[in-house]
């Protein structure tokens, strides 16, 4: 990924953060097919002295998982937030004229290399696993244990799990770093008069990575 240094994230803690956040990620892999990419949520696990691991699955249908080479990289693309920003919104728009629209955006790449497993008692706790951590939130948690085990039991049948053992991590925080403080400012002003929440969230992230603190 082309990252200019002013765009750089290398945090590993705010790395793990848009992975958790935004765990829907797009799995990209380079088999006899060509290209293959599927959409998939992945858990992100800490592991000391490594970039991590990324746990996830796929439908046994989906020949990605049989395809992919085991001898090179997989690619994971977890898209955090992004927004369009208009030129409209710079004080350098009304000073010089000199402006163009741009897209404000995070993101993270995981490299690595893929694992498979077929285990019905492994692929159980991995779906423990995925169901717990996303109804978490909810008044009434779903778990594996609502549906009837024969039901469960057919499903887990029909996946491939996924270990998805990272080698290296790249983040592209492109938020307005670029520009003077007064642009930036602007550009805060209009996300956030857009009344969106991922507008908002790109609101925050300008602020958070601005060259200089915003007031």
């Amino acid at each position: 990924m082309y990252i200019p240094s002013l765009f750089r994230e290398d945090r590993p803690d705010v790395l793990a953060g848009l992975m958790r956040e935004y765990p829907l990620a797009t799995l990209v892999t380079l088999g006899q097919s060509g290209l293959i990419a599927s959409h998939i949520p992945l858990i992100y696990e800490p592991i000391a002295n490594s970039p991590g691991v990324l746990h996830g699955h796929v439908a046994r249908a989906n020949t990605q998982w049989q395809d992919a080479r085991t001898d090179g990289e997989a690619l994971a693309i977890f898209q955090g937030p992004e927004a369009y920003v208009s030129p409209t919104w710079y004080a350098t728009k009304v000073e010089t004229g000199r402006v163009v629209p741009t897209w404000n955006y995070a993101v993270v790449h995981a490299y690595g290399t893929l694992e498979t497993y077929s285990e019905p008692d492994r692929l159980r706790k991995h779906l423990e696993l995925l169901t717990a951590t996303h109804e978490a939130s909810f008044s009434l948690p779903w778990t594996l244990n609502d549906a009837p085990k024969t039901y469960i039991d057919s499903m887990i049948a029909a996946i491939v799990g996924i270990n998805f053992r990272i080698t290296r991590l790249e983040g592209k925080w492109k938020v307005s770093q670029n520009r003077p403080a007064e642009d930036r400012e602007g550009v805060v002003r209009g996300l956030r008069n857009q009344g969106e929440r991922r507008k908002s969230a790109i609101a925050d992230l300008v602020r958070e990575h601005a060259p200089k603190p915003l007031p």
